[in-house]
């Protein structure tokens, strides 16, 4: 049975699309939330970038009392390393996925798909990612950390050891801490993977330099 999709905000190009970005958004959060950073980026018609914007699923979540909020799986502690719900990661993982092989779909090559995520939404895009059975052109983890380590596979496992990674976090974050963060990027380091490493002045967040750098990234990955 084919998983329903999600709701998502799509902006296409002006131009032939050649490249896709599917960006994930935070725990609580909208898919409107990163869609403004299109124009600023000022990449889209250059490069042929349709930029997808998912909405997560509404469910409760435990650790705040129960609400319902959009969320990529639900939260059950404050130890970031326990607190996670794999069953529900793996679910969203599933249905990332199949939203990337309904791009390949469309004419685009896994070459010239990003994945992206912003906190909850990047430990998704991590996730499938890494898993995803052909190499894409790059994963975009922001301010995120990686809970399910036993199971994520290693590079050569993978075959995935090739993929671009770019890794922004805040020196300040107070959601999750930058040592999660470190702790995050040597896993994938020890694990074969090669991660382009950024941290900012910042808190739970982006900032301008951020988007720079993700601008950058985004054309040396796509450019090619």
């Amino acid at each position: 049975m084919q998983t329903p999709r999600l709701p998502s905000i799509i902006s296409n190009p002006n131009t032939p699309v050649r490249c896709s970005v599917i960006w994930l958004h935070g725990l609580g959060a909208s898919n409107n939330d990163f869609a403004p950073l299109v124009p600023e980026l000022g990449i889209q018609d250059e490069l042929g970038i349709r930029f997808i914007f998912p909405q997560a699923p509404n469910m409760p979540v435990t650790i705040n009392g129960g609400a319902v909020m959009p969320a990529w799986y639900d939260i059950t502690e404050m130890d970031l390393m326990k607190r996670a719900d794999n069953s529900g990661i793996v679910a969203s993982s599933k249905t990332i996925t199949d939203m990337i092989n309904d791009e390949i779909a469309t004419g685009i090559d896994p070459s010239k798909i990003v994945i992206a995520g912003f906190s909850q939404g990047g430990v998704i895009a991590i996730d499938a990612g890494i898993r995803f059975p052909k190499t894409l052109a790059g994963i975009m983890a922001l301010s995120t950390y990686i809970p399910m380590r036993d199971t994520l596979p290693n590079a050569e496992q993978s075959g995935n050891g090739s993929i671009p990674i770019f890794y922004g976090h805040g020196d300040f974050d107070p959601v999750i801490p930058i040592e999660q963060a470190e702790s995050s990027r040597r896993f994938l380091e020890e694990s074969g993977y090669s991660v382009e490493w950024r941290c900012y002045p910042m808190e739970h967040s982006v900032c301008p330099k951020e988007i720079q750098d993700i601008k950058n990234w985004l054309t040396a990955i796509l450019s090619e």
